[in-house]
């Protein structure tokens, strides 16, 4: 198994931006083959202060290995995602990624 974990950071202004960012996660990431599991969500937040709390949305992906990952990096609608979803509404991202 291989996971894939993106944080972003929208403008917290702005909420619109993270529902925008969540409709182009379903819409350009969820239907990429070789992704086993997929959930995308809004931060939760908690009275604990070890839990991260200035993000608005991550996306956790599982494929079966790191050769479908990288499949999906090159995919082409992975790519418009990043081109037309991520660069417009996201201020920061950071990956996370685990065998």
């Amino acid at each position: 198994m291989f996971s894939h974990v993106v944080i972003f950071w929208t403008d917290p202004a702005n909420p619109k931006d993270a529902d925008d960012l969540l409709a182009g996660c379903h819409r350009y990431l969820k239907p990429i083959p070789g992704v086993l599991s997929y959930h995308a969500g809004r931060m939760v937040g908690s009275p604990r202060p070890v839990v991260e709390q200035s993000y608005q949305v991550a996306l956790n992906l599982v494929f079966p290995d790191k050769k479908a990952q990288d499949e999906y990096q090159a995919h082409p609608m992975h790519i418009e995602f990043v081109e037309k979803v991520l660069r417009p509404l996201c201020k920061k991202i950071l990956v996370y990624d685990f065998e």
